[in-house]
């Protein structure tokens, strides 16, 4: 709003607001906004009901007008049919996009419209909300596509449009082929699409980001038409490329142990914990992956994939903690350099010596609190798991066991450098309460773990 209204006043440009920021709900839709082109406008312009939200009400040949809108994130999706006709795919488009076609008489395409009482031609809504398109002729290819625009992916998500393409198309003797992303994409959505098509598959949802987003680019097609590379189509991955830095997680395993191994102070043992964390909440969901895939447990497919789902979020929590705790060792590090000649310098880096020393303790702390939320499906798969992978339940209430208690020892170790008392007691009352109840925890998983491995 005010841009529009610092545009309009400052430049003298007509401004429309649309979208979220249309003050005239009737004007919401930048293709209502834009009905009659250019030449159009100049009269436009001066009815009362196409008033400029701000600027002048009247249209320069040479500055013409502008509009202004907040909506949500655009995708521009294109779907591939095995057919060259635009005509084919526009029926398509038609059937999918919220506009639909014009009813008309005879129920051709091309027959007399059926008009309404205000003698506007009466449509037949298409299949999915929220979704423009047309279909064209792709020359560069050789097929013809159904255009989209996605302007609400919350309500109306990529994959629905795809499979909207794909069932209209094959009742049409079409095929869609595969499809396009143009421009970028947010994780989310091909994370949402992936998961979609796991469960249309009746298979676990709970697989690593990279595989989910690799499910989503083969079973839509992603790379038909050109090689869909995530790191320059999802916008999270293009950031994080852009910013290289190093990361402990990203190291193969020999690597990581070797640069663990090396007269490096970091990584140490906060970041050894927090991966033996992430290691044993990995063995939980692969407990759960396994017995959602088991023979015969069909109807518990929906509880073992939410729990795998479960691990693996642990499991993302805790090797992000694996690159913070280094993170944190180094800003203490950091602030031990600064310099300390004046006075105040002296007392700046104190603060800074404080500062750094009470995160590197929280950080540790962290990882306890995220691993011990790992005894909760480590249980429930001790108990109701596929009872052939009982041992490997056991191994990782034994590597969360240890994560835990090696984050303790980390938080400990910092808190000697603490000079704040109050702080200090309440790390260490923390410290003490999620080691005893790790403790008991662990206790009762080992003990369904061993008497399951006692029978068998």
């Amino acid at each position: 709003m005010f841009v529009g209204k610092r545009v309009g006043e400052e430049l003298k440009i007509p401004v429309y607001l649309y979208e979220r920021a249309a003050r005239d709900k009737s004007r919401s839709n930048l293709a209502v906004i834009r009905a009659g082109e250019y030449e159009g406008f100049f009269e436009k312009i001066k009815q009362p009901e196409w008033k400029p939200d701000f600027g002048p009400a009247v249209f320069n040949e040479k500055s013409g007008g502008t509009v202004i809108g907040v909506r949500d994130f655009l995708i521009a999706y294109n779907v591939n049919l095995n057919t060259k006709s635009v005509r084919r795919a526009n029926a398509v488009a038609f059937d999918v996009r919220e506009q639909g076609r014009v009813k008309t008489q005879d129920g051709t395409p091309s027959g007399k419209p059926v008009l309404d009482a205000n003698g506007e031609p009466v449509r037949i809504p298409g299949m999915l909300r929220h979704v423009k398109g047309i279909g064209w002729f792709v020359r560069e290819y050789g097929i013809a596509q159904v255009s989209m625009n996605l302007t609400n992916i919350e309500e109306t998500p990529l994959h629905l449009a795809f499979d909207a393409c794909v069932e209209s198309a094959a009742k049409r003797g079409l095929r869609a082929t595969g499809s396009e992303i143009v421009g970028m994409v947010p994780k989310k959505s091909l994370l949402d699409a992936a998961r979609y098509f796991l469960r249309k598959q009746q298979w676990s949802e709970g697989v690593s980001e990279e595989e989910l987003i690799d499910i989503a680019v083969r079973s839509m097609g992603l790379g038909e038409l050109k090689p869909f590379i995530p790191k320059e189509k999802v916008i999270e991955l293009k950031i994080e490329s852009a910013e290289p830095k190093t990361s402990l997680v990203k190291m193969d395993v020999r690597e990581f142990c070797n640069e663990t191994l090396s007269d490096s102070p970091a990584p140490g043992g906060g970041s050894v914990a927090a991966l033996m964390g992430a290691l044993g909440a990995s063995l939980g969901g692969m407990v759960a992956n396994l017995s959602a895939g088991k023979r015969g447990w069909d109807d518990k497919l929906e509880y073992f994939s939410e729990s795998a789902v479960t691990a693996q979020q642990l499991k993302d929590e805790l090797l992000s903690l694996v690159d913070e705790d280094t993170a944190a060792f180094n800003k203490v590090m950091d602030a031990f350099a600064l310099p300390k000649e004046s006075a105040a310098e002296k007392t700046a880096r104190s603060a800074a010596i404080e500062k750094a020393t009470k995160y590197a303790a929280e950080i540790p702390l962290k990882v306890m609190e995220t691993a011990s939320k790992s005894y909760a499906l480590l249980g429930e798969m001790a108990a109701k798991g596929n009872p052939a992978s009982v041992s490997d339940v056991g191994v990782g209430a034994l590597a969360t066991r240890a994560c835990i208690e090696g984050a303790a020892l980390n938080v400990r170790i910092n808190l000697g450098q603490l000079k704040d008392e109050k702080i200090k007691a309440d790390l260490q009352e923390k410290v003490r309460k999620i080691s005893a109840d790790s403790e008991a925890q662990f206790k009762t998983i080992i003990q369904v773990v061993e008497s399951k491995l006692t029978k068998s």
